[in-house]
């Protein structure tokens, strides 16, 4: 198979060629893979289910060991799409606090960061 990116993968029902596809996704289509869901009143205000993150977003952890806890998103990995958040970290056994990276799916945005006008047109397109 060539290693050149082709919308067509997505299409094909074998694994391989899924799993080809997510991995060789260029920049702009990756970013779609971060969003996820909206709370209730977000939803309401913006007539949006789901949006894709953004460094300074407030979300909460809503699967896993972590659920139920609140954080400020501090970065996003694309490459692997996971999402890193402030208060969710793993304790070492050598002391050190180290953060635990999250899937995007088991998040919901709770405050958004609005100070992007790119943002604040997607939001107001209907």
């Amino acid at each position: 198979m060539k290693k050149i990116f082709s919308k067509f993968w997505k299409s094909s029902k074998q694994p391989r060629k899924q799993r080809k596809y997510l991995h060789n996704l260029p920049s702009h289509l990756r970013k779609k893979l971060v969003s996820t869901n909206l709370s209730k009143e977000l939803k309401k205000t913006h007539g949006k289910r789901n949006i894709p993150l953004k460094k300074g977003d407030k979300v909460k952890v809503m699967r896993g060991q972590f659920k139920g806890k609140i954080g400020e998103v501090t970065n996003i990995d694309l490459k692997k799409v996971k999402v890193n958040v402030q208060d969710v970290e793993l304790l070492k056994k050598d002391g050190n606090k180290v953060s635990y990276p999250l899937s995007p799916s088991n998040l919901m945005i709770t405050e958004m960061k609005l100070d992007d006008k790119k943002r604040k047109k997607l939001l107001e397109r209907k």
